[in-house]
């Protein structure tokens, strides 16, 4: 299975999210995704292994306990697959930070006041 089916799965993506915290307890997985998705304990076990036998998830026993943890190998490789599409967003938030930083300035300068082209209704309120 590509990399790219194993993540296409928000039930396995938001397993992943909940192992970036932490290693858990296939138990304490199974509770969240329930919850979350509605889908059945079964159905969540098969979620893990699949996770676990394509790479992105390793478990190891703890008595009767299994604990779950992120494995980062494959998810290192496809961060450098998509290492070739950073620049098409890299430069776009490089001139939303710019923007933002003119926005500030600008504040800063007027006082705090936004520059609008129309008065507000207060401004037209002196003037009357």
């Amino acid at each position: 299975m590509h990399a790219f089916d194993v993540l296409g799965d928000p039930v396995r993506r938001r397993i992943l999210e909940l192992l970036a915290g932490g290693e858990q307890s296939s138990g304490e997985l199974t509770a969240v995704i329930q919850r979350e998705f509605g889908i059945s304990q079964p159905a969540v076990s098969q979620h893990l292994r699949v996770l676990r036998d394509n790479g992105f998830a390793r478990v190891r026993a703890q008595g009767t306990r299994r604990l779950y943890s992120v494995e980062p190998g494959p998810l290192q490789e496809v961060d450098v697959w998509l290492e070739r599409f950073r620049g098409f967003w890299s430069q776009r938030l490089d001139s939303l930070a710019t923007e933002l930083a003119r926005g500030k300035r600008e504040r800063r300068m007027t006082g705090g006041t936004p520059r609008t082209s129309e008065a507000s209704p207060t401004e037209e309120a002196k003037d009357t």
